[in-house]
């Protein structure tokens, strides 16, 4: 059969099985089950649901979603899910069932979670994105994605649902941790990375998986932060902004994207022709399959509001260039019955059809559709990969503030650990990860207590409170550890984490306890919006009481979105940023803390004083304002801020040449200089000012850093080349430009702190 001939193009290929197919076939295609409902895990035998058989036989299922997914929607445990090998072997068994019983044997594309690793049992868990934004090093990322995908592959999963390209404008959407930040260029630089990491050199190479781009497109711009709301956008900052990491990504070779459930001036990106076909697939050249969001076509009916049934909305998103549905609900349901009305043409199914069919071509799947066991046994959650998750988030942690007291001293002082994030393992986890054995998660109890293992008398324990609860029964402990210590490490933040059944803590000692009522502290993550960007609970009061014994303290916050606390930025002696930094955090953040590690993150989100002030993100006009009656509308720690504990100074500021065409050339040089006594790193950020338009621009527009490593006295040239790709915007007709004029060049270390020089655009 010329489409098992794997000489063949793909493009023959695909035709030759596509002319073979009915259109039951065509359809199930087009069908995306949940993969943890397709079997049974009993005594560690993998049985195939009947139901499941069925539809395999009938031609009626394309791909399997979340397979190995584990978690509390799931429903699947640490005692009743899979482990590595068990798990390659079930999706085997998955994969066997479909090949042998189907009848032209064609594979299933196994699509899993895999945002900051694969939410699978015994899988790495990475930082969150948020974390991996503020380490400004797009290698390492690339690398972890390399990671990623080597661990989702070895046990069947061809496609991820990451990453996630939304640009953060307001902080107070639950899903704000799952982003890079609030600007397009530096999302743009993950982006191709994630891809390229990801994605690997062959597509079809058994550590490679597809990458799938999310959310297109402006999801991050919801109303008023709340998940899934309208966007008001206009259609030049759509294309500059949101749209653009995005194009950056399609540009690499990303094979799938997912629209957004979010409508744009009243059409639903499910539906949004001109997004889709327009867009995506003319103007950029998108060759990939389209696949929806959970229930984003069932919400076009009942939520939108767009389609007057089911059938109706099926046909919509299809007709608007949708292939592939995840659930399936919708195309399972209606495709069939529409086809034979006349409602819906083949050619449309056909197309969409072809689409899936190229993607598990180019993945290989027909030559090698099973998992590799053993490959599975050693390189999921592989001590490499632990080692390379700890240096994700050491880099991507960032100091806000340090009056001196750190680092701390290995060799005295006696350390009070309280908080209720220093010792529970899921806050620091984030969203879209997997259970955990308690001994998996390096806590920041954990972290501190290991570096002082051979003193373990100096390092005591209060948790506080809790993160969302109201009750103070646990400062009196808190009081009372803290009193007896010479230095307070204080875990705030928030919680990302789902009820995974861990109980609860006893407040009073410390201890973990087991209840019935067991209560949630979850206050971020998909669909947890917040009105407020305060610390939830009492955590303000407990820092209060401590602060109050005159003890230096040492704020640790471990949290999904900004937190606008002033007292405790004035109060607290030193602030770290840990956001969710994963299973090794807690060693993370010990590595800095005792100075093992210099701290190198650097925000990627303007952290505001007030939640009054948001919009806050950097990326505004000039005529945006400068004061409310309380006070200025600047952000307390602004875009791409971070201390170090050492020093870097920036001189020689060049531009040659200053003068150029719109189609030339300029090299921006700078010198940057490590004069302190520390060895680190700093991240040298370039900001480029359109001084004169015919559209507003934003005030500054980040168009290049570079993340560089010095030692005590060493000097460094950085050289950025600035060219029309810099220098361009959206113009009046719509379409790229680069405007004769005078543009302001600023090199530093936050967009606040730069020095400045002119660079001209004359005339062709």
């Amino acid at each position: 059969m010329l489409y098992r001939d794997r000489t063949q193009p793909v493009k023959e290929r695909t035709k030759h099985l596509l002319g073979l197919m009915t259109p039951e076939e065509k359809v199930g295609q087009l069908v995306q089950l949940f993969g943890w409902q397709t079997y049974n895990h009993t005594d560690g035998t993998i049985e195939l649901t009947e139901d499941f058989k069925r539809q395999i036989r009938e031609g009626g299922v394309g791909a399997l979603y979340g397979t190995l997914r584990a978690d509390p929607w799931t429903g699947v445990t640490l005692e009743s899910g899979l482990d590595a090998r068990a798990g390659a072997e079930a999706v085997n068994a998955i994969q066997r069932y479909a090949l042998e019983h189907s009848r032209l044997g064609i594979p299933l594309l196994i699509g899993e979670e895999c945002s900051h690793g694969h939410m699978a049992i015994g899988a790495t868990v990475f930082p969150v994105p948020l974390l991996i934004g503020s380490t400004w090093n797009v290698d390492l990322y690339r690398e972890m994605s390399r990671a990623v995908a080597r661990e989702t592959r070895a046990q069947g999963g061809a496609v991820t649902y990451s990453p996630v390209l939304d640009v953060v404008r307001d902080p107070r959407w639950g899903r704000t941790e799952e982003c890079f930040g609030e600007d397009p260029y530096l999302i743009g630089e993950y982006a191709v990375a994630s891809v390229e990491g990801l994605q690997g050199d062959r597509l079809d190479s058994a550590s490679s998986v597809g990458a799938t781009l999310k959310h297109f497109v402006a999801y991050g711009s919801s109303e008023g932060g709340r998940n899934a709301g309208p966007a008001h956008i206009g259609k030049r900052e759509l294309l500059e902004v949101d749209m653009y990491p995005f194009r950056k990504a399609v540009e690499a070779g990303a094979v799938s994207i997912m629209p957004a459930y979010n409508e744009i001036d009243g059409v639903p990106c499910t539906t949004n022709r001109e997004l889709l076909e327009e867009i995506l697939r003319g103007e950029w050249g998108f060759q990939g399959m389209v696949i929806t969001d959970c229930g984003a076509i069932d919400m076009l009916a009942s939520g939108h509001d767009t389609a007057v049934s089911g059938e109706d909305a099926a046909v919509q998103a299809l007709t608007a260039g949708i292939d592939m549905e995840m659930s399936g609900v919708m195309f399972g349901g209606y495709l069939l019955e529409a086809l034979r009305s006349g409602r819906l043409e083949e050619k449309l199914v056909d197309q969409a059809a072809a689409r899936v069919l190229e993607l598990k071509f180019r993945l290989g799947l027909f030559e090698q559709p099973y998992a590799d066991p053993d490959a599975a046994e050693q390189v999921i959650g592989s001590a490499e990969h632990a080692e390379l998750a700890r240096s994700v988030a050491a880099e991507g942690i960032v100091l806000l503030k340090n009056n001196g007291i750190l680092p701390l001293a290995k060799d005295k002082s006696k350390i009070a650990v309280i908080g209720p994030n220093a010792d529970i393992g899921y806050n620091q986890l984030g969203d879209y990860t997997s259970p955990q054995p308690r001994d998996r998660v390096t806590t920041v109890l954990a972290g501190i207590r290991a570096k002082l293992a051979a003193q373990p008398e100096r390092v005591s324990y209060a948790p506080g409170c809790r993160i969302k609860d109201s009750s103070t029964e646990g400062f009196e402990l808190a009081r009372k550890v803290a009193a007896e210590a010479d230095i307070i490490v204080l875990a705030l933040g928030g919680s990302s984490a789902r009820d995974f059944g861990e109980g609860s803590i006893d407040l009073r000692t410390g201890a973990s306890k087991v209840t019935e009522n067991a209560l949630s502290d979850m206050d971020c993550g998909e669909g947890i919006d917040r009105m407020s960007l305060h610390l939830s609970g009492v955590q303000l009061e407990l820092m209060k009481e401590l602060k109050a014994l005159g003890k230096p303290v040492v704020v640790v916050y471990i949290n999904g979105r900004p937190i606008a606390e002033p007292w405790i930025d004035e109060q607290a002696d030193a602030i770290l940023e840990a956001w969710y930094p994963g299973q090794e955090g807690g060693h993370a953040i010990a590595d800095i803390l005792f100075g093992d590690v210099n701290p190198s993150g650097r925000l990627t989100l303007s952290l505001p004083e007030d939640v009054g002030q948001l919009p806050v993100y950097y990326l505004g006009k000039r005529s945006r304002g400068v004061r409310y009656l309380e006070g200025n509308s600047q952000p307390r720690y602004p875009f791409g801020f971070g201390l170090s504990y050492t020093e870097f100074s920036y001189s020689g500021l060049l531009v040659e040449p200053a003068v150029i065409t719109a189609d030339g050339t300029a090299e921006v040089t700078v010198e940057v200089e490590n004069t302190g006594s520390r060895s680190g790193a700093e991240v040298v950020q370039l900001y480029i000012s359109d001084l004169v338009s015919k559209v507003t621009r934003p005030a500054k527009e980040l168009k290049g850093f570079r993340k560089i490593a010095l030692e005590p006295g060493e000097k460094q040239t950085v050289t950025f080349t600035l060219s029309a790709e810099h220098l361009s915007y959206i113009g009046p007709e719509y379409i790229p430009v680069v405007e004769p004029g005078s543009f302001r060049i600023g090199v530093g270390r936050n967009v606040n702190d730069t020095l400045n020089i002119d660079l001209t655009v004359m005339e062709d």
